[in-house]
């Protein structure tokens, strides 16, 4: 379990951590609270060069949010950053203290505070992008499928912002969690170690991206390795199909010799993949 959890947060083993102090990094930024926890992410800021796009970051592998010095996983972003791009890394309620729908709340609560912060963090709250691997592309695809404008009458300021997104990348990522739980007679029995996917079948179907599928949808970039056991290639096939019916831009990218973790440079070059699509979906119009 915690092998995989740390193969979803260090997808990039190419990349090594930079030594270059070309980005500045606000640590533990409070988004908000949850029993009396905090809620946080780090912001990775170009020095130079600042485009004023937002990509979050879900950090999330078996819907489990660590935390991690933000300089040890700096080099996760660098070819982000040195395209100009404020990364967020964002952390949400954890497994297994914490499900699927606290994440996806948390999630959509982040978005919400950084676009009500914009201005703080130098960025336009109209190109926000977000990405993930495996339960953090879940949760990426939730943002990009099940966003609303906000509330103009919540009591909280923060809620009366939108938590839509612009673009998405998605790497492994679960779409149909209703197969991924217990009450589906053809579940993967690897699934039985994840806490967060001890659902009902209707609060499966309520967070799985591929049953949100409509044509404002943002463009999303899907990331599947053929030879994955974990999470197959089907999910993101289905999602696709979806996509392409409601005419919503997206492209998948199958690496025939990866699974759920890619090989080196399968994984170098989904990357540079990622921010050709951030930078094509948010450049400024």
């Amino acid at each position: 379990m915690r092998t995989f959890i740390a193969v979803c947060l260090l997808l990039v083993p190419t990349i090594a951590v930079a030594e270059d102090t070309g980005v500045s990094i606000t640590p533990d930024v409070v988004y908000g609270h949850k029993d009396g926890l905090a809620l946080t992410f780090d912001v990775f800021t170009p020095k130079h060069d600042a485009k004023g796009i937002g990509i979050l970051f879900m950090v999330s592998g078996g819907w489990y949010s660590h935390w991690a010095p933000p300089e040890q996983v700096q080099g996760l972003f660098k070819p982000l950053t040195d395209k100009g791009f404020t990364v967020f890394a964002v952390r949400h309620g954890s497994s297994p203290r914490y499900g699927i729908p606290d994440a996806v709340s948390d999630v959509r609560r982040s978005v919400r505070f950084i676009r009500k912060n914009a201005d703080k963090y130098k960025i336009d709250p109209n190109r926000l992008g977000v990405f993930g691997m495996s339960a953090g592309g879940h949760l990426s695809l939730m943002l990009g499928t099940t966003a609303d404008e906000g509330n103009p009458d919540d009591k909280a300021p923060v809620g009366r912002f939108s938590d839509r997104v612009q673009a998405v990348v998605a790497f492994v990522a679960p779409t149909d969690l209703t197969i991924m739980v217990k009450d589906h007679p053809q579940r993967l029995p690897a699934y039985a170690n994840f806490p967060a996917l001890d659902l009902g079948m209707k609060e499966a179907e309520s967070h799985s991206p591929l049953k949100y599928v409509t044509p404002d949808d943002a463009p999303t970039l899907l990331l599947a390795g053929a030879k994955d056991a974990l999470v197959p290639i089907d999910h993101s096939r289905k999602i696709q199909a979806e996509f392409d019916a409601k005419k919503i831009p997206n492209q998948l990218i199958e690496y025939e010799n990866s699974g759920h973790g890619f090989v080196p440079e399968d994984m170098q070059q989904a990357v540079t993949e990622m921010a050709a699509w951030f930078e094509k979906h948010l450049a400024e119009q």
